[in-house]
């Protein structure tokens, strides 16, 4: 009787120690930065060589690990940069006037304050709004999304952050704590189908799914006139039955529907 191998871990336990010691010391990474500052250069050159993992180890496997954790580290910084638009646009824009309005009223989220007459750059946008007018498309982004309260721009600006908070986790985990092997980086297939249904198939059918159950039925409201602050919740939907008017050119069931459930309250 053949016994089959036991096949060993693809990670390394405990690979780098967690500490803060090197903070200390910028350009501890390199010998000639870590001399210190003598130039301007040092500093660019800090900021430069930081990720030239090929200047530090000739290890493939180190380069990979460094590689890979500081993907997490980037989907970090993107995660906070989303959090801190939707926090803008709960906090300083005049959103829910544009959404009331959206041909009359030009979108604003950037107020300048009153420092050393800097305030003169505020502009009357509508909606009894000043702030500097932006052309970055976030609102009709919002609009398409469904979006109609400042609360769901504060909720979607903290489900941000604990992204971006979960993603450096997982930059520290995968690189102190559990480092993939080489082999594992090497696995192509495996990395393939992480890609692939994992994030494309399943990120694909969980937008599909918030544009058919929650932004098409919210964005018709909106073009039939219906107030933001009188749209319902997107469970409401289902407890109602809009679902049947989900042919979006039925204008009419769509109205009748909504009309029912402010009877019904």
């Amino acid at each position: 009787m053949t016994q089959t191998p036991l096949q060993s871990p693809l990670v390394d336990f405990n690979v780098v120690d967690t500490t803060f010691e090197k903070w200390a010391k910028p350009g501890q990474f390199s010998r000639t930065l870590s001399k210190g500052p003598k130039t301007t250069t040092w500093i660019w050159n800090l900021h430069a060589d930081a990720h030239d993992f090929d200047t530090q180890t000739s290890s493939l496997q180190d380069v990979s690990r460094k590689i890979f954790g500081a993907h997490f580290g980037q989907l970090a910084v993107i995660f906070l940069w989303l959090s801190g638009m939707h926090f803008h646009g709960a906090y300083f824009s005049n959103y829910l006037g544009w959404l009331s309005n959206p041909t009359a009223v030009k979108p604003s989220a950037q107020i300048v304050w009153p420092i050393v007459g800097q305030e003169i750059l505020n502009a009357d946008v509508g909606a009894n709004f000043q702030g500097v007018q932006i052309t970055s498309g976030f609102f009709q982004l919002w609009r398409a999304e469904g979006i109609t309260s400042e609360v769901e721009l504060y909720a979607t600006a903290i489900g941000g952050l604990v992204a971006s908070l979960l993603m450096l986790l997982g930059g520290w985990f995968h690189y102190h704590k559990a480092a993939p092997k080489l082999e594992w980086f090497q696995n192509a297939e495996s990395m393939l189908n992480h890609h692939l249904s994992g994030l494309l198939g399943l990120g694909s059918l969980a937008w599909a799914g918030h544009q058919i159950h929650v932004a098409l039925p919210i964005n018709k409201l909106l073009d039939l006139g219906v107030s933001p602050e009188e749209i319902p919740l997107p469970y409401e939907f289902f407890y109602f039955h809009l679902q049947i008017c989900y042919n979006y050119d039925d204008s009419y069931c769509l109205l009748v529907t909504y009309k029912n459930k402010i009877h019904y309250n």
